[in-house]
């Protein structure tokens, strides 16, 4: 008897999950409540979809338990990951020698692949239909979910909460699935933006806006150090934006919520430390002091940023800049070198690529991603305690929670629990070169037989059943044009 795992969310973890658990053999039903899936992958890498990294290690993660992300991506890592792509014919390629995205540079062209592979293995999946309630029930060992939808009840035999986070609420991610974790008896961390910009104190910053420049950024909070990063900086007219803000904003975020002073101290010119860049200006002074001071950093910094900067240390625009005093000279260095911007608040969700908090990762097991509290539950992705820094890092979260998430969920426990082998068979598990075709074991059928889907059984309004249908196929039909049957074609082979 097949398994059936019903999955809610239909993101990248979701997806990724729903085709490991049909590759196990499972029957597998996505429930999404948005008229369509994937809709984030769409955004990321600015439309390209960086999907992962080669350089992968426990630095790129954030997590209550520092062990836990790499605990899981260590079993399906960046190799795996383009293994998996290649076998549904997505070719990668590499930017900035780690960085991986798709050849064609289209982030549609990813959530087409996993789209066609869950129609190839007969994946159903349901469209704009809203979760409202689960119910779980455990019956001679046996475990039970009964999803209520606002079309109709899902029951499975395990389920997988891949709902994602708070993150671009436009996108799908609502944070519902942290309700929903909860009603189960999980306990969700406080989800905050993080991957988000800053907004600052200062009426100066509608003048900087647009500028982008190279910087070092440090993040100091109630005086602490607490972080630094280096990268293209962007003043925007309320704050400050760009790679290096994106990744200190977590740390930022979370102190600005604990209500912690919060300060970002940048270096303007990075590439020179604190006494060199003196002496630069030393000699800057004696070469161009005839210059005014609206000219006098032309070509060193932008234009608008030097004037506010020069501004600050008090030094006259439309005088020659060797009139400025010692003291408005060291002024000058302090503003170039360590510019304090005064942090207001983070963005919100609204502007969030990803979020910091989620389920507590101590009450899920990592090796299966399982929760702890109740049997033949699957958490995955950004609904967890798990964020990763700018990358690929977050999408390679999603495809190994994921994998391993439905990998899990598909199989049975106890006697009907299948031979190792048998299952790294019908997983598609079995060692492939780069780029090679990976083939799932099709499922027991007669030769030259199509297997028929199976229609859902739906429940009348007196409870009793109409139609066909196998254990844990409950459930009402969605309605016209929300629905998406996938059927196997024959023989497994691809359409």
């Amino acid at each position: 008897m097949k398994k059936h795992v019903v999955m809610i969310g239909g993101g990248a973890s979701g997806l990724t999950a729903a085709i490991w658990a049909a590759r196990s053999g499972a029957k597998v039903t996505v429930i999404e409540h948005m008229d369509r899936v994937g809709k984030k992958i769409l955004a990321t890498g600015n439309g390209r979809c960086n999907l992962t990294n080669s350089k992968l290690d426990g630095t790129c993660y954030h997590c209550q338990d520092p062990e836990f992300p790499m605990k899981v991506v260590g079993q399906f890592g960046w190799k795996d990951t383009l293994r998996w792509f290649a076998s549904m014919g997505v070719l990668c390629k590499t930017r900035m020698d780690t960085y991986y995205y798709p050849v064609s540079d289209q982030a549609s062209a990813i959530l087409d692949a996993l789209r066609l592979e869950c129609g190839r293995l007969g994946v159903e999946v349901c469209t704009g239909c809203e979760p409202e309630d689960i119910r779980f029930e455990r019956k001679k060992g046996r475990s039970l979910f009964f999803v209520t939808t606002d079309q109709g009840v899902f029951q499975g035999d395990s389920l997988v909460l891949a709902c994602g986070s708070k993150a671009l609420p436009s996108s799908g991610s609502d944070g519902s699935g942290y309700r929903l974790a909860e009603s189960l008896g999980h306990r969700v961390i406080k989800p905050l933006p993080a991957l988000v910009q800053l907004r600052c104190q200062g009426n100066h910053y509608r003048q900087l806006a647009g500028i982008r420049t190279e910087a070092g950024l440090t993040l100091y909070v109630d005086g602490e150090k607490a972080g630094q990063d280096r990268g293209e900086l962007q003043f925007t007219d309320y704050g400050i934006s760009g790679i290096p803000v994106f990744q200190l904003s977590r740390g930022a975020s979370r102190a600005l919520d604990e209500k912690k002073r919060v300060q970002m101290r940048i270096d303007l010119i990075p590439f020179m430390d604190m006494e060199e860049t003196r002496l630069f200006l030393r000699q800057r002074f004696n070469d161009f002091g005839d210059r005014l001071g609206e000219d006098f950093l032309t070509g060193v910094l932008n234009k608008k940023l030097a004037q506010v900067l020069l501004k600050q240390a008090q030094i006259r625009l439309d005088r020659p800049a060797g009139e400025a005093s010692r003291r408005q000279r060291e002024m000058l260095l302090k503003g170039i070198k360590t510019y304090e911007a005064l942090v207001s608040s983070a963005n919100p969700f609204a502007n969030a690529q990803v979020c910091s908090g989620g389920v507590d990762t101590s009450e899920v097991d990592p090796r299966t991603m399982g929760s702890k509290l109740v049997p033949e539950l699957y958490l995955a992705g950004e609904l967890l305690d798990v964020d990763g820094i700018c990358g690929g890092y977050n999408l390679q979260w999603a495809w190994s929670s994921g994998k391993i998430a439905g990998s899990q969920a598909a199989q049975w426990a106890g006697p009907q629990t299948e031979r190792s082998g048998e299952r790294q068979r019908a997983a598609g598990l079995q060692a492939e070169r780069p780029g090679e075709r990976q083939r799932t074991a099709p499922q027991a059928e007669r030769p030259g037989e199509r297997q028929r889907a199976v229609p859902y059984t739906k429940l009348t309004d007196k409870g009793s059943r109409e139609g066909e249908g196998d254990a844990g196929s409950v459930a009402r039909p969605c309605k016209p044009g929300q629905q998406r049957s996938y059927q196997k074609k024959e023989g497994g082979r691809r359409p």
